[in-house]
């Protein structure tokens, strides 16, 4: 099974930015979808932005858009989430998930960021914005 490990989340100021890390222990098929998730504190885990491995096709929510690029390097099997203007909402443990399948399902993962389609989960990393 496919291993995600994330890094770079922190304490960050309202306004600031920060980048986030998902690696990837080896996308051993032609497509995946791989997303960022967040979970605040006494709420579900939703999702915020997707990317197709294969055709670096990108997806985000209307919370995130304008804000929020998310990113890939195949060759480092990572996915990066870049956050910019964050605000203190955006807090919470962040995940990147993976869902394998054909072009079409990976589509479908990313249009509609559903948690049951992603079958591989990171341990999360901690994003506090506050000032």
């Amino acid at each position: 099974q496919l291993q995600l490990v994330e890094s770079g989340g922190g304490l960050v100021q309202p306004g600031g930015s920060l980048r986030l890390s998902c690696a990837a222990s080896e996308f051993t098929l032609d497509y995946y979808a791989i997303g960022w998730f967040r979970q605040a504190p006494g709420k579900e885990r939703e999702g915020g932005s997707c990317i197709s491995s294969n055709d670096g096709s990108t997806y985000y929510t209307n919370s995130v858009k304008g804000r929020f690029t998310i990113s890939r390097d195949n060759a480092k099997n990572s996915v990066f989430l870049q956050m910019n203007s964050v605000n203190p909402e955006d807090t919470g443990v962040y995940y990147c998930a993976a869902a394998p399948g054909t072009a079409v399902q990976v589509h479908r993962a990313c249009t509609y960021l559903a948690t049951r389609d992603f079958g591989s989960w990171g341990q999360g990393t901690q994003v506090t914005v506050s000032s």
